[in-house]
């Protein structure tokens, strides 16, 4: 592993946290928000569909931008967008106030999400860049395994409120991160006016793009996935299962080791038996673990236990599937990354967004709805990914170029 790769790693590991850690600090506060802002379930899970909505739909901003003015600048102004965001929800009077914080935040977070990608993409392509993301999301796995333990621990010390005036100093540390240690990785001479004219061909090229879809998806109901889990888990961890916010912490980060742990194989695979066949296989095996479960909480042995267990095993799946996904689909489309990168978020945290407001009002406070609609989620995946892998065929998408 070159000093480079791990220098890299680290830098946008520890900038692309920002985003999933003001998620995952979150959840274990989510029963304390709703008994003190007097709110209902449905309504408390709506500050997580804010956030998911606006920073899903922000990406498609921060991406074209960056394609333009380089990579550091929008990271500047997202941060403090952020930085505003989490000052609105650390003093919410009400859940609809912290609701409106929520999506602020987000719209400031999805610079994080997006521009990371495209400095990948700057840098690498193919197995090097499957390499580099794996790298990212192991640095990233901090957040699901620390992060909730942070956010109960705040709890137990001072309040709910106290998480989002940690979000504030994390943000802050990332400011300092992106200015100080981050170069910028787009020339100037690569640099693309943003202009309606290039916005639209660019989205045409994009969305017409079957293969660039097709992968965008088949992640993004991979992710969605994710989001239907964190919307919920912590009711039903802590409300059907009687979870203490640390015993929920440490249950949820379980569920996580497993797609992190898996991510780190996702370039060697990918070198070996080609792309197209580790996310073949690894959308088949997240589907079979995603019915078993579902078979089992269905017939009454949905312990704690197994729940965790098909999870995890589901959830290491997906750490293959994900970030070959995302490096295939930007991989044929390098002079325009910074905008199939906000595009491609864009549409999988829409789906993410669609699949919590969708599936919420069927969620009773038990497992069953939350397991049955991730595997609605795994059955969409399977059935793109036989579409999309079969069918399609480009240069490189079946073995990842060094």
């Amino acid at each position: 592993m070159s000093s480079g790769l791990f220098r890299s790693a680290a830098i946008l590991g520890l900038l692309s946290c920002v985003g999933p850690f003001s998620i995952d600090i979150y959840l274990p506060a989510m029963p304390a928000i709703a008994a003190d802002l007097n709110a209902g379930v449905a309504a408390t899970q709506m500050t997580l569909t804010a956030f998911f909505i606006a920073f899903g739909v922000a990406q498609l901003a921060y991406g074209p931008i960056a394609d333009q003015v380089g990579r550091k600048p929008p990271i500047y102004v997202g941060l403090l967008i952020f930085i505003a965001g989490s000052i609105g929800c650390a003093l919410a009077p009400s859940i609809g106030w912290l609701i409106a914080a929520r999506f602020l935040q987000g719209v400031g977070g999805a610079v994080v999400m997006v521009v990371p990608r495209a400095i990948i993409r700057d840098l690498h392509t193919g197995t090097e860049a499957t390499r580099l993301m794996a790298m990212i999301m192991m640095v990233i796995s901090v957040s699901p395994m620390l992060a909730p333990l942070a956010g109960s621990g705040i709890i137990q010390l001072w309040s709910w409120r106290a998480i989002f005036w940690a979000l504030c100093a994390a943000a802050a540390a990332s400011l300092l991160i992106t200015g100080f240690k981050l170069p910028e990785t787009l020339a100037p001479g690569n640099r693309v006016a943003v202009n309606g004219t290039s916005l639209l061909r660019g989205s045409r090229i994009l969305l017409s793009d079957p293969l660039f879809m097709g992968l965008t998806f088949i992640g993004g109901f991979g992710m969605a996935s994710f989001f239907v889990f964190i919307a919920s888990a912590s009711f039903v961890y802590t409300g059907q299962f009687g979870l203490s916010p640390l015993g929920f912490s440490l249950a949820f980060a379980i569920n996580a080791i497993g797609f992190f742990s898996a991510s780190q194989f996702a370039a060697v695979l990918g070198e070996r038996y080609g792309a197209t066949r580790v996310v073949s296989a690894a959308v088949a095996g997240f589907l079979c673990f995603s019915l078993l479960l579902l078979a089992l909480v269905t017939t009454g042995y949905g312990t704690l236990e197994v729940i965790v267990g098909c999870l995890f095993l589901a959830n290491a799946c997906l750490g293959l599937v994900i970030p070959t996904t995302m490096v295939m689909a930007l991989d044929n489309h390098g002079d325009i990354a910074g905008l199939a990168s906000s595009l491609g978020g864009t549409l999988q945290m829409l789906t993410g967004g669609f699949m919590i407001a969708a599936t919420g009002p069927f969620f009773d406070g038990t497992a069953l709805p939350m397991v049955a609609a991730i595997t609605l989620c795994s059955i969409a995946a399977f059935i793109l990914a036989r579409i999309v892998l079969r069918k399609t065929q480009v240069e490189g998408a079946d073995q990842l170029p060094s």
